[in-house]
């Protein structure tokens, strides 16, 4: 996979929350002038609160990148995608190849050529049951990938996600916020400028 210079940024929102959520907008804010593009799910949209299924949401992820890539004239390895909780994680499966299906093993398309994936809060496993893992596609995510957590988050405890992210393919930044839970309230400012920093190095 060739890089280049990142030109824009694509981030989705997790299930339970809005692409007006305050942490995107603190991103977006923080690493203006560069573009940034929240994206709402499809199911938001139509005034749903339960997410479609994941086939369908690794679609918008792709179609989400396909159109920024026409709105500011660059190529999918120009782009950063990434978002919060279940946003993130469907952006980790399209740039791996995964299309959602929960019985695969194996990539059953061809990955999303990014130049890079960031997970805030990934959701490594439902509150409680840490043996429900969702790990299946991190040995073939390549490219560079960030994850920000919280060191008491239920859905992944630091030792849990150092243990998981160990399989990652590509080059992987971790980043705990200490005491902040899943959602990461009040921490905004400090995951805009973790990933601030983290889209300035890969340019470097």
């Amino acid at each position: 996979m060739t890089r280049r210079a990142v030109r824009a940024v694509v981030v989705f929102p997790g299930a339970g929350s809005s692409a007006e959520h305050s942490g995107l907008v603190a991103v977006a804010n923080r690493l203006a002038p560069l573009p940034v593009h929240r994206v709402e799910f499809a199911y938001r949209v139509a005034g749903r609160k339960i997410p479609d299924r994941a086939p369908k949401l690794i679609a918008e992820v792709r179609a989400a990148v396909a159109a920024a890539c026409v709105e500011w004239q660059c190529s999918t390895n120009e782009v950063v995608i990434g978002g919060r909780s279940m946003g993130g994680r469907m952006c980790s499966l399209a740039a791996a190849g995964f299309s959602g299906d929960t019985r695969a093993a194996q990539p059953a398309e061809a990955p999303l050529d990014v130049a890079g994936v960031v997970c805030i809060g990934y959701p490594l496993h439902p509150p409680r049951k840490p043996t429900q893992l969702r790990i299946e596609h991190l040995p073939h995510l390549a490219m560079p990938s960030l994850f920000i957590s919280g060191t008491n988050d239920e859905f992944g405890t630091p030792d849990e996600l150092r243990q998981h992210l160990g399989t990652v393919r590509g080059p992987t930044t971790l980043h705990f916020i200490d005491k902040a839970r899943h959602d990461l309230g009040g921490h905004d400012a400090v995951v805009a400028d973790l990933m601030a920093a983290w889209v300035t190095s890969l340019n470097n």
